[in-house]
Protein backbone atom coordinates (compact mmCIF):
# COMPACT_ATOMS: atom_id res chain seq x y z
CA UNK A 1 0.00 0.00 0.00
CA UNK A 2 2.86 2.48 0.80
CA UNK A 3 4.32 2.01 -2.68
CA UNK A 4 0.79 2.55 -4.31
CA UNK A 5 1.05 6.23 -2.41
CA UNK A 6 -0.71 5.18 0.86
CA UNK A 7 0.13 6.77 4.26
CA UNK A 8 -0.43 3.70 6.32
CA UNK A 9 -1.20 3.32 10.17
CA UNK A 10 -1.48 -0.42 11.65
CA UNK A 11 -4.66 -0.86 14.72
CA UNK A 12 -4.68 -4.45 16.45
CA UNK A 13 -7.51 -3.16 18.24
CA UNK A 14 -11.07 -1.74 17.80
CA UNK A 15 -9.88 1.26 20.61
CA UNK A 16 -6.90 1.99 18.41
CA UNK A 17 -8.64 2.66 15.59
CA UNK A 18 -11.30 4.60 17.24
CA UNK A 19 -8.11 6.43 18.79
CA UNK A 20 -7.19 7.51 15.02
CA UNK A 21 -10.78 7.95 13.58
CA UNK A 22 -10.84 10.91 16.05
CA UNK A 23 -7.79 12.87 14.50
CA UNK A 24 -7.72 11.31 10.97
CA UNK A 25 -10.18 10.98 7.95
CA UNK A 26 -8.40 7.72 5.96
CA UNK A 27 -9.76 7.15 3.11
CA UNK A 28 -9.57 3.51 3.62
CA UNK A 29 -9.54 1.08 6.05
CA UNK A 30 -8.05 -2.88 5.50
CA UNK A 31 -10.39 -5.35 7.80
CA UNK A 32 -8.47 -8.78 7.89
CA UNK A 33 -10.59 -11.56 8.39
CA UNK A 34 -8.40 -14.30 9.12
CA UNK A 35 -8.86 -14.59 12.58
CA UNK A 36 -12.68 -15.91 11.80
CA UNK A 37 -13.69 -12.26 11.96
CA UNK A 38 -13.35 -11.09 15.60
CA UNK A 39 -14.10 -7.83 16.47
CA UNK A 40 -15.55 -6.73 12.75
CA UNK A 41 -18.55 -5.94 13.43
CA UNK A 42 -16.89 -3.95 16.59
CA UNK A 43 -14.87 -2.23 13.50
CA UNK A 44 -17.78 -1.64 11.35
CA UNK A 45 -19.88 0.33 13.78
CA UNK A 46 -16.82 2.39 15.20
CA UNK A 47 -17.15 3.40 11.44
CA UNK A 48 -20.23 4.43 11.73
CA UNK A 49 -20.31 5.89 14.47
CA UNK A 50 -17.75 8.43 13.03
CA UNK A 51 -19.54 8.75 10.13
CA UNK A 52 -16.72 7.41 7.97
CA UNK A 53 -16.67 8.28 4.36
CA UNK A 54 -13.89 6.33 3.10
CA UNK A 55 -13.68 2.62 2.10
CA UNK A 56 -13.18 -0.50 3.63
CA UNK A 57 -11.57 -3.42 2.03
CA UNK A 58 -12.36 -6.91 3.88
CA UNK A 59 -9.40 -9.34 3.22
CA UNK A 60 -10.27 -13.32 3.45
CA UNK A 61 -10.99 -16.44 2.15
CA UNK A 62 -13.51 -16.27 -0.79
CA UNK A 63 -15.65 -19.31 0.65
CA UNK A 64 -15.83 -17.96 3.91
CA UNK A 65 -19.18 -17.49 5.42
CA UNK A 66 -17.66 -15.26 7.79
CA UNK A 67 -16.23 -12.61 5.04
CA UNK A 68 -19.69 -12.68 3.24
CA UNK A 69 -21.87 -11.93 6.43
CA UNK A 70 -19.10 -8.90 7.23
CA UNK A 71 -19.14 -8.12 3.58
CA UNK A 72 -23.29 -8.05 4.03
CA UNK A 73 -23.06 -6.08 7.19
CA UNK A 74 -21.23 -3.28 5.76
CA UNK A 75 -23.59 -2.88 2.77
CA UNK A 76 -26.52 -2.32 5.57
CA UNK A 77 -24.70 -0.20 7.65
CA UNK A 78 -24.14 2.11 4.39
CA UNK A 79 -20.38 1.67 4.22
CA UNK A 80 -19.07 1.78 0.82
CA UNK A 81 -17.72 -1.84 0.93
CA UNK A 82 -15.09 -2.38 -1.86
CA UNK A 83 -15.33 -5.75 -2.98
CA UNK A 84 -13.77 -8.71 -0.65
CA UNK A 85 -9.89 -9.13 -1.60
CA UNK A 86 -9.84 -13.10 -1.63
CA UNK A 87 -6.59 -14.49 0.21
CA UNK A 88 -3.75 -15.47 -1.15
CA UNK A 89 -3.29 -12.44 -3.06
CA UNK A 90 -0.86 -10.51 -4.87
CA UNK A 91 0.33 -6.72 -5.69
CA UNK A 92 -1.83 -7.10 -8.96
CA UNK A 93 -4.58 -8.18 -6.97
CA UNK A 94 -3.73 -5.36 -4.25
CA UNK A 95 -3.63 -2.51 -6.83
CA UNK A 96 -7.04 -3.36 -8.75
CA UNK A 97 -8.89 -4.01 -5.78
CA UNK A 98 -8.06 -0.20 -4.12
CA UNK A 99 -7.16 1.65 -8.28
CA UNK A 100 -10.56 4.18 -7.43
CA UNK A 101 -8.55 5.54 -4.61
CA UNK A 102 -4.77 5.43 -6.04
CA UNK A 103 -3.78 8.82 -7.23
CA UNK A 104 -4.26 10.40 -10.75
CA UNK A 105 -0.97 9.10 -12.21
CA UNK A 106 0.67 11.35 -14.75
CA UNK A 107 2.92 10.25 -17.73
CA UNK A 108 5.90 12.23 -17.11
CA UNK A 109 5.32 13.87 -13.66
CA UNK A 110 8.07 17.34 -13.16
CA UNK A 111 8.13 18.16 -9.66
CA UNK A 112 10.29 21.30 -8.72
CA UNK A 113 13.10 20.08 -5.81
CA UNK A 114 12.68 23.65 -4.25
CA UNK A 115 8.58 23.75 -4.03
CA UNK A 116 8.73 19.21 -2.75
CA UNK A 117 11.29 20.88 -0.21
CA UNK A 118 9.35 23.38 1.33
CA UNK A 119 5.80 21.51 1.23
CA UNK A 120 7.89 18.62 3.19
CA UNK A 121 6.83 16.47 0.71
CA UNK A 122 10.59 14.78 0.62
CA UNK A 123 11.39 11.54 2.63
CA UNK A 124 14.01 8.81 2.71
CA UNK A 125 12.75 5.19 2.03
CA UNK A 126 15.63 2.20 2.95
CA UNK A 127 16.42 -0.62 0.79
CA UNK A 128 18.58 -3.86 3.23
CA UNK A 129 21.56 -5.08 2.61
CA UNK A 130 22.09 -8.91 3.14
CA UNK A 131 25.42 -11.15 3.56
CA UNK A 132 24.99 -13.00 0.88
CA UNK A 133 25.74 -16.48 2.58
CA UNK A 134 23.95 -15.87 5.89
CA UNK A 135 21.22 -13.58 4.74
CA UNK A 136 22.01 -11.68 8.09
CA UNK A 137 20.93 -7.91 7.46
CA UNK A 138 23.71 -5.88 7.00
CA UNK A 139 22.81 -2.15 6.14
CA UNK A 140 20.73 -0.14 4.10
CA UNK A 141 20.48 2.36 1.51
CA UNK A 142 18.72 5.45 2.00
CA UNK A 143 16.57 6.04 -1.17
CA UNK A 144 14.90 9.43 -1.41
CA UNK A 145 11.21 10.20 -3.04
CA UNK A 146 8.69 12.46 -3.05
CA UNK A 147 5.41 11.87 -1.76
CA UNK A 148 3.28 14.16 -3.95
CA UNK A 149 -0.41 14.93 -3.30
CA UNK A 150 -1.94 14.22 -6.48
CA UNK A 151 0.80 11.70 -8.04
CA UNK A 152 1.68 9.50 -5.18
CA UNK A 153 4.83 8.48 -4.60
CA UNK A 154 6.85 9.78 -6.89
CA UNK A 155 10.91 8.35 -7.92
CA UNK A 156 13.28 10.64 -7.95
CA UNK A 157 14.00 11.05 -11.71
CA UNK A 158 11.33 12.83 -11.71
CA UNK A 159 12.21 15.94 -9.28
CA UNK A 160 16.52 15.76 -8.56
CA UNK A 161 17.99 18.43 -10.26
CA UNK A 162 21.17 18.22 -12.57
CA UNK A 163 24.28 17.84 -11.45
CA UNK A 164 25.25 21.55 -11.70
CA UNK A 165 22.41 22.71 -10.28
CA UNK A 166 22.70 24.36 -6.64
CA UNK A 167 19.94 23.29 -5.17
CA UNK A 168 21.50 19.39 -5.02
CA UNK A 169 23.48 20.49 -2.54
CA UNK A 170 20.36 21.76 -0.29
CA UNK A 171 18.52 18.00 -1.23
CA UNK A 172 22.04 17.07 -0.09
CA UNK A 173 22.15 18.32 3.00
CA UNK A 174 18.30 16.97 3.57
CA UNK A 175 19.65 13.86 2.84
CA UNK A 176 22.09 13.44 5.43
CA UNK A 177 20.06 15.07 8.19
CA UNK A 178 17.47 13.07 7.29
CA UNK A 179 19.37 9.47 7.48
CA UNK A 180 20.99 10.61 10.64
CA UNK A 181 17.79 11.49 12.34
CA UNK A 182 16.42 7.95 11.24
CA UNK A 183 19.39 6.07 12.57
CA UNK A 184 18.76 7.54 16.10
CA UNK A 185 15.17 6.66 15.75
CA UNK A 186 16.51 3.14 14.71
CA UNK A 187 18.75 2.93 17.44
CA UNK A 188 16.24 3.93 20.10
CA UNK A 189 13.75 1.51 19.13
CA UNK A 190 15.35 -0.96 18.10
CA UNK A 191 19.17 -1.19 17.15
CA UNK A 192 21.65 0.75 14.79
CA UNK A 193 22.26 -0.08 11.13
CA UNK A 194 24.87 1.07 8.77
CA UNK A 195 23.33 3.20 6.64
CA UNK A 196 24.14 4.54 2.75
CA UNK A 197 23.47 7.50 1.70
CA UNK A 198 23.79 8.99 -1.64
CA UNK A 199 25.53 12.12 -2.62
CA UNK A 200 27.31 13.70 -5.88
CA UNK A 201 31.00 14.21 -6.17
CA UNK A 202 30.11 17.92 -6.87
CA UNK A 203 29.52 18.19 -3.23
CA UNK A 204 32.73 17.24 -2.31
CA UNK A 205 34.11 20.31 -3.81
CA UNK A 206 33.16 22.83 -1.01
CA UNK A 207 35.11 22.14 2.10
CA UNK A 208 32.40 23.91 4.13
CA UNK A 209 30.10 21.33 3.20
CA UNK A 210 32.49 18.18 3.89
CA UNK A 211 33.51 20.00 7.59
CA UNK A 212 28.97 20.22 7.98
CA UNK A 213 28.80 16.30 7.16
CA UNK A 214 31.91 15.49 9.78
CA UNK A 215 29.86 17.75 12.35
CA UNK A 216 26.92 15.55 12.25
CA UNK A 217 28.30 12.36 12.81
CA UNK A 218 26.79 11.07 15.78
CA UNK A 219 29.11 10.42 19.00
CA UNK A 220 27.10 7.43 20.15
CA UNK A 221 28.69 3.96 21.01
CA UNK A 222 26.26 1.87 18.61
CA UNK A 223 27.32 4.26 15.29
CA UNK A 224 29.14 2.35 13.43
CA UNK A 225 29.95 4.81 10.58
CA UNK A 226 28.44 6.21 7.01
CA UNK A 227 28.25 4.99 4.12
CA UNK A 228 28.42 7.52 1.19
CA UNK A 229 27.85 5.57 -2.13
CA UNK A 230 29.34 7.62 -5.25
CA UNK A 231 28.38 7.07 -9.15
CA UNK A 232 31.37 5.22 -10.56
CA UNK A 233 31.10 6.90 -13.75
CA UNK A 234 31.93 10.25 -11.47
CA UNK A 235 34.62 8.72 -9.44
CA UNK A 236 36.71 7.78 -12.63
CA UNK A 237 36.21 11.44 -13.82
CA UNK A 238 37.11 12.94 -10.40
CA UNK A 239 39.47 9.98 -9.06
CA UNK A 240 42.18 12.60 -7.34
CA UNK A 241 39.41 14.00 -5.59
CA UNK A 242 37.33 11.15 -4.49
CA UNK A 243 39.99 9.57 -3.02
CA UNK A 244 41.72 12.63 -0.88
CA UNK A 245 37.60 13.10 0.05
CA UNK A 246 37.81 9.09 1.28
CA UNK A 247 41.25 9.31 2.99
CA UNK A 248 39.75 12.73 4.64
CA UNK A 249 36.55 11.29 6.18
CA UNK A 250 37.95 7.91 7.50
CA UNK A 251 38.64 9.92 10.20
CA UNK A 252 34.95 11.36 10.99
CA UNK A 253 34.03 7.61 10.53
CA UNK A 254 32.82 7.95 7.23
CA UNK A 255 33.44 5.86 4.44
CA UNK A 256 33.04 5.46 0.45
CA UNK A 257 31.22 3.18 -1.45
CA UNK A 258 31.79 3.24 -5.66
CA UNK A 259 27.85 2.73 -6.64
CA UNK A 260 26.53 1.16 -10.13
CA UNK A 261 29.83 0.32 -11.34
CA UNK A 262 30.21 -1.88 -14.60
CA UNK A 263 32.19 -0.77 -17.37
CA UNK A 264 34.42 1.90 -15.77
CA UNK A 265 36.00 -1.19 -14.32
CA UNK A 266 39.52 -0.78 -15.90
CA UNK A 267 40.15 2.56 -14.84
CA UNK A 268 40.30 1.27 -11.05
CA UNK A 269 42.94 -1.47 -12.21
CA UNK A 270 46.48 -0.71 -11.40
CA UNK A 271 45.94 1.96 -8.58
CA UNK A 272 48.24 2.13 -5.87
CA UNK A 273 45.69 3.07 -3.21
CA UNK A 274 42.14 2.46 -3.11
CA UNK A 275 40.72 4.51 0.06
CA UNK A 276 37.26 2.95 -0.97
CA UNK A 277 35.64 0.02 1.11
CA UNK A 278 33.04 -1.02 -1.10
CA UNK A 279 32.38 -1.60 -4.74
CA UNK A 280 28.42 -1.91 -5.89
CA UNK A 281 27.97 -3.46 -9.17
CA UNK A 282 25.83 -2.12 -11.64
CA UNK A 283 22.78 -3.80 -12.46
CA UNK A 284 22.33 -3.84 -15.62
CA UNK A 285 25.49 -6.81 -14.95
CA UNK A 286 23.55 -8.52 -12.21
CA UNK A 287 20.23 -8.78 -13.57
CA UNK A 288 19.98 -12.02 -15.62
CA UNK A 289 23.73 -13.07 -14.51
CA UNK A 290 22.54 -16.65 -13.99
CA UNK A 291 22.48 -17.46 -17.78
CA UNK A 292 24.78 -14.82 -19.58
CA UNK A 293 28.69 -15.57 -19.32
CA UNK A 294 29.57 -12.03 -20.41
CA UNK A 295 27.78 -10.88 -17.71
CA UNK A 296 29.38 -13.52 -15.34
CA UNK A 297 32.87 -12.26 -17.09
CA UNK A 298 32.33 -8.84 -15.71
CA UNK A 299 31.61 -9.63 -12.04
CA UNK A 300 34.50 -11.65 -11.55
CA UNK A 301 37.09 -9.20 -13.02
CA UNK A 302 35.40 -6.41 -10.65
CA UNK A 303 35.12 -8.96 -7.96
CA UNK A 304 39.20 -9.76 -8.29
CA UNK A 305 39.87 -6.03 -8.34
CA UNK A 306 38.19 -5.63 -5.24
CA UNK A 307 39.62 -8.44 -3.62
CA UNK A 308 42.76 -6.85 -4.27
CA UNK A 309 41.97 -3.75 -2.69
CA UNK A 310 40.06 -5.49 0.43
CA UNK A 311 37.02 -3.69 -0.28
CA UNK A 312 33.76 -5.90 0.31
CA UNK A 313 31.66 -6.58 -3.09
CA UNK A 314 27.94 -5.85 -3.58
CA UNK A 315 25.69 -6.98 -5.94
CA UNK A 316 22.68 -4.55 -7.02
CA UNK A 317 19.35 -5.42 -8.50
CA UNK A 318 18.83 -8.91 -7.49
CA UNK A 319 15.46 -10.30 -8.63
CA UNK A 320 15.19 -13.38 -9.34
CA UNK A 321 17.00 -17.25 -6.79
CA UNK A 322 18.79 -17.66 -10.20
CA UNK A 323 21.08 -14.67 -9.92
CA UNK A 324 21.18 -14.51 -6.55
CA UNK A 325 22.64 -18.33 -6.75
CA UNK A 326 25.27 -17.05 -8.77
CA UNK A 327 26.72 -13.56 -7.22
CA UNK A 328 26.36 -15.67 -4.14
CA UNK A 329 28.64 -18.77 -6.12
CA UNK A 330 31.06 -15.91 -7.49
CA UNK A 331 31.67 -14.58 -4.10
CA UNK A 332 29.89 -11.27 -3.78
CA UNK A 333 30.11 -10.35 -0.21
CA UNK A 334 26.45 -8.39 0.37
CA UNK A 335 23.63 -8.56 -2.12
CA UNK A 336 20.38 -5.97 -2.40
CA UNK A 337 17.65 -6.42 -5.00
CA UNK A 338 14.12 -7.22 -4.88
CA UNK A 339 14.33 -10.64 -4.79
CA UNK A 340 14.72 -10.05 -0.75
CA UNK A 341 13.09 -6.48 -0.41
CA UNK A 342 11.72 -3.38 -2.25
CA UNK A 343 12.71 0.24 -0.69
CA UNK A 344 10.07 1.06 2.03
CA UNK A 345 9.47 3.70 4.35
CA UNK A 346 11.80 4.18 7.16
CA UNK A 347 8.02 3.34 9.76
CA UNK A 348 8.10 -0.16 7.76
CA UNK A 349 11.85 -0.84 7.48
CA UNK A 350 12.44 -0.29 11.38
CA UNK A 351 8.97 -2.20 11.99
CA UNK A 352 9.99 -5.33 9.63
CA UNK A 353 13.74 -5.40 8.82
CA UNK A 354 15.43 -4.78 11.74
CA UNK A 355 12.61 -6.53 13.97
CA UNK A 356 12.92 -10.06 11.84
CA UNK A 357 15.61 -12.45 10.16
CA UNK A 358 15.15 -12.41 6.42
CA UNK A 359 14.39 -15.37 4.79
CA UNK A 360 14.95 -16.62 1.26
CA UNK A 361 11.83 -15.75 -0.86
Amino acid sequence: LEELGFITCECTQVGELSAVLDGQTPDLVVVGLSAGGIEAAAILEALVARTFEGKVLLLGHRDSLMVAAVQELGEQLGIAMLPTLATPFDNAGLRNSVTTLLPIEAPNPVIDAAEAMSAGWLELWYQPKFNTHTLQLCGAEALIRVRHPTWGVVPPAYFLPHKGDPYLRVLSDFVIGRAIEDWRNFVAQHRGIEIAINLPITFFQDPELVASLCRQMPDHPAFEGLIIEIDAADVVRNLDLAKAVARQLRFSNIAISIDDLGSEWPSLVGLRDFPFVEVKVDRQFIAGCADDRLRQTVCRQILDLADGFGARTVAEGVETRADFFTVREMGFDLVQGFLFAKPMTAQKFALTTLRHPVTMP
